[in-house]
């Protein structure tokens, strides 16, 4: 019998490490291979784990709430053949630790996001749950330098700063005040968290309701974004008959040829895609003082889960797409964000998002613009209205189907002109569709 170990996957561009949510299997059960073994959860979504081989599961090295890093092993099993750790080393190769070129890709659009507490320079690496340490223990950038970091590249790990943390009170008086005095000259901001200052009463009959892990992240994403970004919003409203009337057109056909639901948000993503390159400044992040132009276009998608949550797919190079390519990546995004089987890939790399407000029947809406980028765009609800129409022989009033679009931008980067402009082409091109449209 030979022993496997079975290693952290890779799991996209700049996702170095998953917490365990839990074992799916125990100790001593028999699995197969591509069986899901173990639930996982990056900052973005939860993921199952499958074993590429079959045998017996003899150790679990990792347990639940514990944290792996990409190439970790997390657990061993027990597979039928010869050669020790022959498998485990297979696997190594393929999950190979990143070089320095690959690493600094990555780190780029991360250090992009500013923290609540602290700003950190585009030196300093932090995880999602390393950051999140330092936040609330109020460590500062200075104080972060003096860890000695047990991680990939000398990178600090939570073990690293959990024992930093404990041993800070053993600390001189002297040394500590030395760590803080940067930060207090660079007049950091205050903290900032989701949780109101205040202690809030409650009274009988009240319902106190822990927030799921998905919903804290949520909160803390949401609070950061609106610290960060100056946020601008411009609206106007759009007549979309000859959409509706495509779609109506073509609904039924496409079903039966494609075997796909053929809805309006391809619609909305495809005059989008023209409109960002049309204006490709409201495709970017910022990074310090400077701008990142982004080559691709990478359209996110909001999407409300059945327990109430909010996850944000990610179209990949949308501009590439037809508008039946569109159609089926939007269907199968959606189906597998509402059945829990995102892989954290899907969620990562959107340069600009799009929410359809008007699935709730609202509207129209002012979205949070999700860090690091620098707009969103809300599509309100289709709605029959009179409206007076231009013709040749002067004004008439006529049943028209309108719709009010919402596009909030960051003012750092973003001045009305431009988010302006950007909202007037998206318009255009919704108000403007050829009723010839092929798909």
């Amino acid at each position: 019998m030979a022993e496997y170990k079975l290693l952290l996957p890779s799991m996209g561009e700049g996702v170095m490490e998953a917490t365990v949510i839990t074992w799916l299997f125990n100790e001593g059960d028999q699995v197969k291979e591509d069986d899901s073994v173990v639930e996982i959860a990056t900052d973005k979504v939860d993921s199952d784990v499958p074993t590429p081989v079959s045998g017996k599961i003899v150790k679990i090295l990792k347990q639940k709430d514990e944290v792996a890093k990409v190439g970790e092993a997390i657990a061993i099993l027990e597979i039928e053949g010869e050669g020790g750790n022959t498998a485990s080393e297979e696997v190594k190769t393929e999950t190979t630790t990143p070089d320095a070129a690959t690493i600094q890709a990555i780190e780029e659009p991360l250090n992009a996001t500013a923290t609540s507490h602290v700003e950190f320079s585009g030196d300093l690496y932090l995880s999602p749950l390393v950051k999140s340490i330092a936040q609330q223990e109020n460590i500062s950038e200075s104080e972060l330098k003096t860890i000695k970091g047990s991680g990939l590249e000398g990178r600090i790990t939570k073990e690293d700063i959990l024992a930093h943390v404990a041993n800070r009170g053993n600390q001189p008086q002297q040394a500590v005040q030395q760590q803080a005095a940067p930060a207090q000259a660079t007049a950091t901001p205050p903290a900032v968290t989701s949780a109101p200052a205040t202690t809030i009463s409650t009274a009988a009959g009240d319902e106190i309701i822990p927030m799921d892990r998905m919903r804290k992240i949520i909160a803390e994403n949401m609070v950061k974004a609106k610290h960060i970004a100056p946020h601008v919003t411009s609206f106007i409203e759009t007549d979309v008959t000859n959409v509706v009337k495509w779609r109506a057109k073509n609904k039924d056909m496409f079903e039966k040829r494609e075997g796909e639901k053929l809805t309006f948000m391809p619609i909305f993503v495809k005059a989008i895609v023209k409109a960002i390159q049309d204006f490709p400044m409201i495709n970017v992040s910022i990074n310090g003082d400077n701008i990142i132009k982004k080559k691709n276009i990478n359209i996110g998608m909001a999407t409300a889960l059945p327990d109430g949550n909010l996850i944000v797919p990610v179209i990949k190079n949308a501009d590439q797409l037809s508008l039946s390519g569109l159609a089926k990546a939007i269907n199968d995004l959606a189906y597998r964000a509402r059945n829990k089987k995102l892989r954290p890939e899907d969620t990562q790399g959107a340069t600009y998002t799009i929410s359809n407000v008007g699935s709730f029947g609202n509207l129209m809406g002012t979205p949070i613009i999700p860090q690091p980028q620098v707009a969103i765009m809300a599509i309100g609800a289709i709605v029959k209205k009179p409206a007076v129409l231009e013709t040749k022989d002067g004004d008439v009033i006529a049943i028209r189907q309108l719709m009010f679009m919402s596009h909030s931008y960051d003012h750092r980067v973003v001045d009305g002109s431009l988010g302006g402009m950007m909202l007037k082409h998206v318009h255009d091109y919704l108000q403007n569709w050829d009723l010839n449209t092929e798909i």
